[in-house]
């Protein structure tokens, strides 16, 4: 299985996935979110095979996102829109992003990656 792992490596959580990863051989390509931006087909993609809300692939917990006030802007905004301003900036995507083939799982949540890879 060939994984894509997408990541923001000065984030904590991502560093956390990087190094599970890593303890469990996992081989992976490692895409950095800020310098090569997930473009809008792929949010698009990887939020259907998600099976998460949209909202969910924001990073709410961002600067970026507080300081664009977005949980008060985004209930107005359609889904293309809102995937359009996510291709703008990787700092407004949540992640670390794991996918394998058509799953996709945003956020680390180790049983869920246990899951995925066994």
């Amino acid at each position: 299985m060939n994984y894509l792992f997408i990541c923001y490596p000065k984030c904590t959580t991502c560093q956390k996935a990087k190094k599970w990863l890593d303890e469990h051989t996992i081989s992976y390509e490692e895409r950095h979110i800020k310098d090569h931006n997930p473009t809008f087909d792929e949010l698009r993609q990887w939020h259907k095979q998600s099976n998460l809300s949209l909202k969910k692939i924001f990073n709410t917990s961002g600067l970026l996102y507080k300081s664009l006030q977005l949980k008060e802007r985004l209930d107005a905004m359609s889904e293309a829109e809102q995937l359009a301003l996510l291709a703008t900036d990787g700092m407004l995507v949540k992640r670390p992003i794991l996918i394998a083939g058509s799953k996709v799982l945003v956020g680390f949540k180790e049983d869920a990656w246990r899951e995925l890879i066994k």
